[in-house]
């Protein structure tokens, strides 16, 4: 069975590499456990992955609200994937995601990828120079420019901190990059803006590794254009100027610009949003790999330059008191709803706008399992390769990888190709639903045809001889 997904340059951009599509069984996916009226609409976008398993099946995904996957990218062992989302690239939707190698202490290097309706890479992204991008953020802007996190190793003077004076350490870059020609538009350097001391992470704590004093994990474009960073080390938000790198404020730690008032302080948080009216969305994770903490939470947070205090607005706990040391995100979706990604907590949630739990989802059980981020998003998708029947000996698979608004499958059989017959219809099952071959049928020749919610037909496979 062979991915339907092709890849096609535009400039210098080429797709990454790809492998065949593994047996649907194989492909990790969430188990959803609680679906109640009021979720909003969309599929959930999402990468599960393991360090611990890189052997099993990894890639970019999106579920319906069942958990049956709707597509599925699989890429190459020992690289992984992140930040499945749908953008807009050139006025037309698009599906991006960061792919590349990975450590287990959260830093990535690889590219940024865009697919179109059809699966195919149109543009790819990557950071200046020989540096790759990080896992942690791409953001595609009006401009035709993608805003993305590079980690660079760079040597670095760490006494002042307690740390060697000729230590490694990890610069956390922000660059926007025009996605057409790849020229670097605006370069922030975290060691050059943000002092050593900041950092809650002490020098001392992993020596071994290149010292991570900010680790930023999201960047958010203010409603003035501005740029706002999420720093899990420093357990900070930072808003700088996205034309001079200046820090206009800093929201948290033991150097905030604003007075913490009861409820706003974070710790070792991701995903720093804003939300509009200085208000910013934080997914606090309250603890760590190395200082175990709280339960994490989502809270909205004013920050009000004029009076120069932070107050807590609302927050979202999970009704189990989930406590998740890394990863993690937050959406707010149409109708007011909220998503949240736990991260290492293994969960996914929906929460109507009063705090009720509308949806709940474990992501895939086993060693070192997770999703970094998930996104509730409307997609609508049609490879350009047409759907698959393929016989296993008792059943027939109906396989369309990323086939959006298939309502049932159509079974045809016969003798020959210009004797065919429907003999049985399903409903759509996922990208590999199974159809039983009706007994008593003669058949050495099947095809199928998937059906829109009108019954009409969407594409019809090839005719595929199944044998006597």
């Amino acid at each position: 069975m062979s991915d339907v997904i092709t890849s096609g340059p535009v400039g210098t951009a080429s797709g990454p590499d790809t492998t065949a599509l593994p047996a649907y069984a194989e492909i990790p996916r969430i188990k959803v456990t609680l679906a109640r009226e009021g979720v909003a609409p969309g599929y959930l976008f999402l990468s599960p992955q393991s360090m611990l398993e890189p052997e099993a099946p990894h890639g970019p995904q999106f579920v319906d609200d069942q958990g049956r996957l709707v597509w599925f990218r699989p890429i190459p062992q020992g690289q992984y994937a992140t930040n499945v989302r749908v953008q807009e690239y050139r006025g037309e939707p698009v599906i991006t995601w960061w792919q590349g190698s990975a450590t287990n202490t959260g830093v990535g290097k690889g590219a940024v990828y865009i697919a179109d309706r059809g699966y195919r890479v149109i543009a790819t992204v990557e950071a200046g120079g020989e540096h790759g991008v990080d896992l942690h953020e791409a953001i595609l802007t009006e401009e035709g420019t993608a805003i993305v996190v590079s980690y660079q190793v760079v040597p670095y003077d760490l006494t002042s901190i307690g740390g060697a004076a000729d230590a490694m350490t990890l610069d956390s870059v922000i660059e926007e990059v025009d996605v057409e020609t790849g020229e670097v538009l605006f370069h922030w350097s975290g060691l050059e803006h943000i002092p050593l001391n900041e950092s809650n992470m002490p020098a001392q704590l992993r020596p071994e590794l290149p010292y991570d004093h900010l680790h930023v994990n999201a960047v958010g474009i203010d409603t003035d254009g501005d740029l706002v960073l999420t720093a899990r080390s420093s357990s900070a938000l930072y808003k700088i100027d996205r034309r001079t790198g200046e820090v206009i404020w800093k929201l948290g730690s033991g150097h905030s610009t604003f007075v913490l008032d009861v409820g706003v302080r974070c710790n070792w948080q991701h995903d720093g949003q804003p939300v509009g009216g200085d208000v910013y969305r934080i997914f606090d994770n309250g603890a760590n790999d190395f200082f175990e903490g709280f339960e994490s939470r989502v809270v909205w947070v004013r920050a009000d330059a004029g009076t120069g205090v932070a107050t807590h607005v609302r927050q979202i706990t999970h009704p189990e008191h989930l406590s998740s040391i890394a990863e993690g995100n937050a959406q707010e979706l149409p109708g007011g709803n909220t998503l949240v990604g736990w991260g290492r907590a293994g969960r996914i949630s929906e929460f109507s706008p009063e705090g009720e739990l509308l949806f709940d989802a474990e992501t895939p059980s086993g060693p070192g399992w997770t999703t970094y981020r998930v996104f509730r998003q409307e997609w609508e998708g049609r490879p350009d390769a047409p759907p698959e029947a393929l016989f296993d000996g008792e059943r027939v698979h109906a396989v369309w990888n990323g086939a959006t608004g298939v309502d049932r499958w159509r079974l045809l059989a016969g003798l020959s190709e210009d004797a065919l017959r429907p003999v049985a219809t399903v409903e759509w099952d996922g990208l590999d639903t199974a159809i039983a071959l009706p007994e008593g049928v003669p058949a050495r020749v099947v095809r199928v045809e998937a059906l829109d919610a009108d019954g009409k037909v969407m594409e019809t496979s090839p005719a595929q001889p199944i044998g006597a």
